[in-house]
């Protein structure tokens, strides 16, 4: 049975804050905006394919936010169908790679603060983390396969916890990310305090959260909250090409290399257990791949071209 929690407040104070506060382009520090009359969300506007679209390339899955409108921000319908598509795509066998981004310019605003204001003061969210999706939808997902986010634009408060659910993120130089609800009082619960330390460090990790100041590119990149800084308009294209990349590789052996990093950060109890599991779930992997690999190299493949070729 799933459990619920019970009534949101939603007091007056974040009520006219979502109702007034107008974005800040350079800083992000008025960025919850209500949406103007001539923004106002519509069918027509979030396009045939609904809050989310999605694309097959292949061996890869592209799935776009597509709320322009709302700079990306994920409302109720969004987040179940953000959950609806990473769920089909890490239970098809067809599938090796997802890129996930954001239609018109923004990576994602976040939560739809306006929508939670106009709830009445209720909000039903599952509160057994292992049975039932997150605010945003898939945040509380473990993927088994890799997942590119494509960040343009702003990647704040819960799409920074969106862009954090990726194994790896490509990042416009103008884009912003950081914790920005840390302003109107809304807790990070799609992830954020537990993989930010892990990928940054508690130090910077405690930095962004406690300030919630705007993160930019570089800076991104240096803390390694970024994996790639390109030009702006290239990150769905070089996200593309990464995830080609990768879908090229043996899958069973980058799966199992990929698990075990994941085990090993989040729940492994020693340095000993973390090996074991490295271990236990990369023997299997050499009967079924390694075994071809090193045929392949003896026999030249892998001299001089294989390895000077790649474009990682």
């Amino acid at each position: 049975m799933a459990l619920t929690l019970g009534r949101m407040t939603i007091n007056n104070g974040l009520r006219r804050a979502i109702q007034h506060m107008s974005l800040n382009s350079t800083k992000g520090q008025r960025f919850y905006s209500a949406i103007s009359k001539e923004e106002k969300t519509s069918a027509d506007s979030e396009g045939a394919g609904g809050t989310v679209i999605s694309e097959r390339r292949g061996t890869v899955m592209v799935i776009g936010i597509n709320r322009p409108e709302a700079r990306n921000a994920v409302n109720q319908e969004t987040a179940q169908r953000l959950t609806e598509e990473l769920s089909a795509f890490d239970q098809d066998n067809s599938l090796d790679v997802a890129v996930l981004y954001g239609v018109g310019g923004n990576f994602c605003a976040g939560f739809d603060l306006k929508e939670l204001a106009q709830t009445s003061g209720s909000l039903i969210m599952e509160q057994d983390v292992c049975h039932g999706p997150g605010p945003m939808g898939p945040s509380r997902m473990r993927l088994s396969k890799p997942l590119i986010a494509a960040v343009s634009g702003y990647a704040v408060a819960g799409g920074l916890e969106l862009a954090l659910l990726a194994d790896l993120r490509v990042v416009e130089e103008s884009s912003i990310m950081g914790v920005f609800c840390r302003r109107f009082g809304v807790p990070l619960i799609d992830g954020g305090t537990v993989r930010l330390p892990q990928l940054i460090g508690l130090s910077r990790a405690l930095d962004l959260i406690l300030t919630g100041r705007p993160v930019k590119a570089q800076e991104a990149l240096t803390f390694g909250l970024a994996n790639r800084v390109v030009p702006d308009g290239q990150a769905l294209q070089v996200a593309l090409e990464l995830a080609e990349q990768v879908s090229a590789f043996p899958q069973l052996c980058l799966r199992a290399d990929r698990n075990s990093a994941y085990h090993a950060a989040f729940d492994s109890s020693s340095f000993t257990q973390a090996m074991q599991y490295e271990f236990d779930h990369g023997l299997p992997v050499i009967a079924s791949e390694a075994v071809t690999g090193a045929t392949k190299f003896s026999l030249g493949a892998g001299r001089g071209g294989t390895f000077s070729k790649s474009k990682l």
